[in-house]
C-alpha cells in the first residue's frame, strides 16, 4: 500500500503520525487549484490510495464560494484523477448529514444534512464519489482535539464522535483492511459533555443556536463487522 494524505490538519496529521504515510501539507497543494499541476509528481503517481482529508470546516459559515470550492468541486477534481490513474479515493465525510436523519441512522437510511453551505456541499461530494467513482471509501464521522481544547461542552448534543487519535485509528483499519464503499465511522454514542469530561473538566451548557445538530448518532454496525 502507498496511501497519500491530503492536508495536515487535525485528521491528516493525526492518519500520519499513526502510519508514516506521506502527507501533503499546503505549503506542497493548494486544492483550490488546478489538480493536473501537481499530479505528475512521483507523490502522486506512486500512490495507490488517496485519502482527502482537507474540507473547508468553517460550520456555519456563509461563505459559500469556499465551501462550494473545496468540499464539492475539489472532490469531482479527485474522482477525475482516481479514475483516470486507477486508485481508490478516500473521501473524509461528515456525520452532520445524519442531522434531519432519524435516531443511530445506518448507511442506508436518508442524509438529510444540516442546513448550512458546509452540510449542503458535504452531502453533494458524498452523491459525487458514490456515483462517479470506480474505487472509493467514503467515511462519514466527527473526529475532536485530543485532549478537549474548550472549557464548555455542550450536553444536548449527541453522537459517535470521538477523539481523533480514536477515529483516526478506525480509519487506518478501514483503509488497511480494503474497505469500499460508505462506512458510518464512531464509537458508542454519547454527548459532547460526556466526550470532554473523559479528558477535562469542564462546564455542562447546551447549544446556544438552533443551527447546531442536536442528534448526529449513527449506526455503526457496519464498521464493527468489518473490523
Amino acid at each position: 500500500m502507498k496511501p497519500l494524505i491530503l492536508g495536515n490538519g487535525l485528521l491528516g496529521s493525526e492518519i500520519r503520525k499513526q502510519t508514516a504515510w506521506r502527507c501533503l501539507d499546503r505549503s506542497e497543494f493548494d486544492i483550490k487549484k488546478d489538480l493536473r499541476l501537481y499530479t505528475d509528481s512521483d507523490d502522486w503517481q506512486d500512490s495507490d490510495i488517496v485519502i482527502n482529508c482537507i474540507g473547508y470546516t468553517k460550520t456555519y459559515d456563509d461563505n459559500y464560494r469556499e465551501n462550494w470550492d473545496i468540499n464539492y468541486k475539489a472532490v469531482s477534481d479527485l474522482i477525475k484523477f482516481c479514475n483516470e490513474s486507477e486508485k481508490r479515493l478516500v473521501q473524509i465525510s461528515t456525520d452532520y448529514l445524519y442531522t434531519g436523519s432519524i435516531e443511530n441512522a445506518t448507511e442506508e437510511d436518508l442524509p438529510v444534512p444540516v442546513a448550512t453551505w458546509y452540510g449542503y456541499t458535504k452531502l453533494l461530494a458524498d452523491g459525487l464519489v458514490q456515483l462517479q467513482c470506480n474505487d472509493y471509501l467514503i467515511c462519514r464521522g466527527t473526529h475532536k482535539p485530543y485532549p478537549f481544547p474548550y472549557e464548555v461542552a455542550w450536553t444536548n448534543q449527541i453522537g459517535n464522535f470521538d477523539y481523533v487519535n480514536v477515529i483516526a485509528k478506525l480509519i487506518i483499519k478501514l483503509i488497511e483492511g480494503d474497505a469500499t464503499g460508505l462506512y458510518n465511522v464512531g464509537t458508542e454514542k454519547k454527548s459532547m459533555y460526556e466526550l470532554a469530561q473523559r479528558t477535562k473538566r469542564v462546564k455542562g451548557v447546551t447549544c446556544p443556536m438552533c443551527i447546531v445538530p442536536k442528534n448526529v448518532t449513527m449506526n455503526a454496525s457496519k464498521l464493527n463487522k468489518f473490523l
